[in-house]
């Protein structure tokens, strides 16, 4: 026998509950006349073959056709009296959630100039807030059929929308001559252009971002040596990166380390930037900050006299020198069979 509701309430939400569907499964019984309680901070929507249609604010109503009018047109009848029309009310909590957090599980790469291909990895994290702004497009969207819908269910698709708003942004920057040592003095600028492109994705869900915020934006600290073995960078760019890098500490430390206010803010500041300039001007000029290599050679098979690097015959004996492996395209050093990368340089083998 069906059940017959003549009150409907949810008396209260818990604090990442975002709907709660009333009957839990099933369609429902409402009768012409049931009291629909709707409670402070929540909204009530009513849903028939998965289409959300009246939507109530809170207080206390008297379910009639005149209130359900889009109900009543989708059943295609007006009912009388006590007969009763089947439905679901989706109960919204339209308050502020607690916030959430967000974070690159896979670094995003950003272009350095002068160098061409991504030279960084950047991390990231950060926090959000929200609300429900529209109950009837994100029940629509979202939770019809559900009969419980939580911030966790929903958690991965707005960080989802987080990260690959960060993406854009950090590309944006980095096609504009902006490195990962610029991006961590860049954070506010970086966080508002994120949440501009995420409030849009929000609004399509019917939420409102309230809040947004980006805590920590850095370079991943083993970025230039997994770029390096991926072929993406050679050791000349990962030798200038690991400088600026260490130039960066550098003015960290002496930052930190100085006497008085001056010595540590302005000097840390000072410090950074001075590293920052001299690291860009270095990738923009091609500068090296290692000391040279030595000249590229090849020992004769015959002998063991060291050859210049290219070499076909030993000066030393005159025995064929033989290119088993072929010589590196940027330093000359012979290549062993088979090999993927320069044992002298780390230059990928095409």
């Amino acid at each position: 026998m069906a059940r017959i509701f003549d009150v409907i309430q949810v008396p209260s939400m818990g604090s990442k509950e975002i709907v709660r569907r009333v009957p839990e499964q099933g369609m429902g019984d409402f009768r012409i006349g049931s009291q629909l309680i709707v409670g402070p901070g929540q909204a009530a929507v009513f849903v028939r073959d998965g289409k959300a249609l009246d939507t109530f604010d809170p207080g206390r109503h008297t379910i009639t056709t005149a209130n359900i009018p889009l109900l009543v047109n989708l059943i295609g009848a007006a009912f009388g009296g006590e007969t009763p029309f089947k439905a679901e009310v989706y109960f919204v909590n339209m308050t502020e959630f607690p916030r959430m957090g967000w974070g690159t599980r896979n670094p995003i790469p950003i272009r350095h100039p002068g160098i061409g291909v991504g030279a960084s990895l950047i991390i990231g994290n950060g926090i959000f807030r929200m609300r429900v702004a529209n109950p009837q497009l994100f029940v629509s969207e979202f939770a019809c059929r559900q009969s419980l819908y939580t911030t966790d269910e929903i958690h991965d698709t707005l960080r989802a929308y987080v990260v690959s708003a960060l993406k854009d942004v950090v590309g944006e920057l980095g096609l504009q001559g902006k490195s990962a040592f610029d991006l961590p003095a860049m954070i506010d600028e970086v966080g508002a252009a994120v949440e501009a492109k995420v409030r849009d994705e929000f609004d399509s869900m019917g939420l409102r971002l309230i809040d947004f915020k980006v805590e920590d934006l850095n370079p991943k600290e083993e970025s230039a040596e997994t770029l390096a073995k991926m072929g993406l960078i050679d050791m000349g760019e990962l030798q200038k990166y690991q400088f600026a890098m260490a130039m960066r500490d550098m003015a960290q430390q002496e930052g930190g380390a100085g006497g008085g206010a001056m010595g540590l803010g302005a000097g840390a500041g000072m410090g950074l930037g001075m590293a920052q300039v001299m690291a860009q001007q270095m990738m923009q000029a091609g500068t090296q900050p290692a000391q040279a290599a030595p000249a590229a050679t090849v020992a004769c098979p015959k002998c063991g006299y060291q050859n210049p690097a290219g070499a076909k015959f030993c000066s030393n004996c005159g025995e064929k020198i033989e290119a088993a492996g072929g010589f590196c395209s940027n330093c000359g050093t012979q290549l062993a069979p088979g090999a993927k990368f320069c044992s002298q340089c780390g230059q990928k083998v095409a």
